[in-house]
């Protein structure tokens, strides 16, 4: 597969990815390397990776918790200071290996340490792989709410190399999907028709489906690096999934949501509000929420739920002037941005959900 350059930022591929990282070693001569995991890709990918690594450089392992509840502030000193203490300067580079939590973190890291240092983002999850891979958006949590602090800076390179993909259970690779399905409803309806029998879908199949999905992406983000129209679609489903997301997070009496999961239910929602608002017809709706339910199954969530849930969709990052802001469907592969939705169609859309 041949790579994808977007706002300056390169994509490789599998093989592609050695050659092309050695070679950016070799010319940028960067004083130290560090190696930003966490305690999974620390064991499963850092080996595989280690192994093709060309460079005389010092290399220096930095490895933090696992999962969404790690991704704060309060890791990033943790970070920074480890920086610090192994005498890191700017021209060392960060090389973070990992999912989305790794790369968005670690490119946060990398973006405030010294005013900024050159980084790279190794993707290992699917979710990261067609996400957090393309449109240089960083940052952290703020408590339990995601993704309220960061910058949009992109990285040196990006390597996509696949074989990470062995090393991720099932519900990992499921929660990536999600993100997949997503691209297909807002750009590409022959894309999203790819996925209406997943039980067809093999490694080879998976390989040509990332690479379609980061192509969307590209289009996207080099027509709005900065989120001021057309990247919002990117948001559908994540309104009301954010939220979902969040408040699972933050219950002690829920079982934690993998963001696909959470984003899942979120399209869901949206495709019902689109049904109610934006003329999308019903039987797609039926149809994504046939093919997500089966797929994913169905998430309990109770009626005195919903207000809390509803309550934290004010954080969202696409509200202004007070204003919530959906991305709405009039068609499959034609969003609709920046639509206002009453509660009680929400709520409405919640008890389409649970039928």
């Amino acid at each position: 597969m041949d790579s994808i350059t977007a706002n300056n930022c390169t994509i490789h591929f599998n093989n592609l990815c050695y050659t092309s990282l050695n070679k950016h070693l070799k010319e940028n001569n960067f004083s130290k390397i560090f190696i930003l995991v966490d305690e999974n890709t620390h064991q499963f990918c850092l080996p595989l990776f280690i192994e093709k690594l060309e460079t005389n450089a010092v290399i220096e392992i930095i490895e933090i918790e696992s999962g969404e509840i790690n991704k704060t502030i309060e890791t990033c000193v943790g970070v920074w200071n480890t920086l610090s203490e192994l005498d890191a300067d700017r021209k060392c580079l960060l090389i973070n290996i990992g999912g989305g939590v790794i790369t968005d973190l670690g490119g946060f890291v990398a973006c405030t340490f010294k005013r900024g240092i050159a980084y790279v983002n190794v993707p290992t999850t699917l979710l990261s792989m067609v996400d957090a891979s393309v449109g240089g958006k960083t940052g952290v949590d703020l408590g339990h709410l995601k993704n309220q602090i960061g910058v949009i800076s992109n990285p040196d390179l990006v390597l996509i190399d696949t074989q990470f993909l062995n090393t991720l259970p099932q519900n990992q690779m499921r929660s990536g999907l999600a993100e997949m399905l997503k691209h297909g409803l807002i750009s590409d309806v022959n894309y999203w028709n790819k996925f209406q029998d997943l039980t067809k879908l093999n490694l080879d199949d998976l390989d040509v489906l990332i690479y379609e999905s980061v192509l969307i992406k590209k289009h996207v983000v080099e027509i709005d690096p900065f989120e001021n129209g057309l990247r919002k679609t990117l948001n559908f489903g994540h309104t009301l999934g954010h939220a979902i997301e969040s408040y699972f997070l933050s219950n002690p009496e829920k079982t934690t949501l993998l963001h696909g999961e959470a984003i899942v239910i979120g399209m869901i929602l949206a495709s019902y509000i689109s049904t109610q608002l934006a003329g999308f017809p019903l039987e797609d709706t039926l149809k994504i929420k046939k093919l997500c339910t089966n797929y994913y199954g169905k998430v309990d969530i109770l009626e005195s739920e919903h207000q809390t849930i509803m309550d934290l969709l004010k954080y969202d990052k696409k509200n202004n002037h007070g204003n919530i802001n959906f991305v709405l469907l009039e068609a499959i592969g034609k969003p609709k941005i920046d639509c206002l939705v009453d509660d009680a169609i929400i709520i409405d859309a919640f008890a389409f959900y649970a039928s």
